[in-house]
């Protein structure tokens, strides 16, 4: 039988703002449980033991409640904004022969073949959206690329699930992808293009500038010349 993290728990009898800083000051954090057909109740859960829980990595998890053991996943979970403490967790009632659906990490294995050919891999999704039992939610899924080509894409479908587990993802999700390498001659050519225009720029400004200078020049020759020739008339 599968051993699943024990959360203790205990009645939280106040409810409210000043009743829940109250009990982070003691170091427990406030819960409310759930289940269908029965009423919800507040619950107060040692912040160790929570944390501990959460980087267990396991989705479901035991506790006592009411001289009962049940099982229960964490609903939905409020973080401090700025410390990003965890400040309330909602806890529902899970049933082991009932399939649930759950949210599972996904892991890249082996070495692919694009990869080997230069290509880049990219893993282009991060978790699988999975329906399974409470009591055989896997802590991770791998994805074996070995098989990923260059230019190639790997879906969801690809996925070899465990044993009663269903895909909820739609099929044609992409998991991981293998791009070809960006070449250094193409980068040098870029470059190099860049060069020449910058280069371009300038020599035609200059050849510009050159021509101004000219025209300067011929125009203050042809001045300077006028103003010898007034001064011989002047002379006659």
């Amino acid at each position: 039988m599968e051993s699943f993290f024990k959360l203790n728990v205990e009645q939280r009898e106040t409810t409210g703002n000043s009743a829940a800083r109250s009990l982070r000051r003691s170091g427990k954090v406030p819960a409310n449980y759930y289940y269908k057909g029965e009423s919800n109740q507040n619950l107060s859960i040692d912040k160790k033991t929570l944390h501990k829980a959460i980087q267990s990595g396991q989705q479901v998890f035991e506790m006592e409640l009411d001289g009962n053991v049940i099982y229960v996943t964490f609903k939905a979970a409020q973080y401090h904004p700025v410390t990003e403490e965890i400040m309330h967790v909602d806890l529902l009632r899970v049933r082991r022969d009932v399939k649930m659906k759950f949210s599972i990490p996904l892991n890249l294995v082996g070495d692919s073949i694009g990869a080997n050919e230069g290509g880049i891999v990219s893993q282009t999704a991060t978790t699988i959206e999975l329906e399974c039992f409470p009591t055989n939610v896997p802590d991770s899924i791998d994805l074996d690329i070995s098989n990923l080509e260059l230019n190639g894409s790997l879906t969801a479908s690809d996925i070899d699930l465990p044993e009663d587990t269903e895909l909820v993802s739609a099929e044609d999700t992409t998991i991981a992808v293998c791009a070809p390498p960006t070449t250094e001659v193409e980068t040098e050519t870029a470059d190099e293009d860049e060069s020449d225009e910058s280069t371009d720029t300038p020599a035609s400004d200059t050849e510009s500038d050159a021509q101004k200078s000219g025209e300067a020049e011929d125009a203050s020759s042809e001045k300077n010349e006028g103003e010898s020739n007034n001064e011989e008339a002047s002379s006659d």
